[in-house]
């Protein structure tokens, strides 16, 4: 027998289809969200006796991956190396991977092909000059 809310609806549990909600994948999911994201903690502890603070904790701390870090303008520990190849890196249009920006601009996507106009104005000088050249 149908519910009431089914009649209302004009469904029957037949006719329904039913959807599976996405499942959390449990700890990685959540530091995949957390470097993608970014977490920041900021805490103040002050211990004081009659009105006089005996010790004051000040915590701040970020937790991010360096490319969120970068994107939103946090300090990088000193030392950090920022011409490594990890920060050349560019998502390709077509496929979202990320490629080094040199090979992608100059280039084409190793994984999907992508060819970026300044690589396809390239190509056609080199044919055209290669034309040139049997003439």
């Amino acid at each position: 027998m149908d519910s009431v809310i089914d009649r209302v609806k004009g469904e029957t549990m037949e006719n329904r289809t039913l959807n599976p909600e996405k499942e959390s994948s449990g700890l990685a999911d959540a530091i995949d969200r957390i470097l993608d994201k970014g977490l920041v903690i900021n805490a103040d502890i002050a211990i004081s006796v009659a009105g006089v603070e005996l010790l004051g904790i000040k915590i701040r701390a970020a937790l991010a991956s360096f490319e969120t870090a970068a994107k939103y303008g946090l300090e990088f520990p000193s030392g950090t190396n920022l011409e490594t190849t990890a920060w050349n890196k560019e998502d390709c249009p077509q496929c979202g991977k990320q490629v080094d920006r040199e090979e992608l601009l100059n280039s084409v996507c190793p994984w999907c092909g992508w060819e970026s106009a300044r690589a396809k104005k390239k190509n056609a000088t080199k044919i055209g000059a290669k034309v040139e050249v049997r003439s």
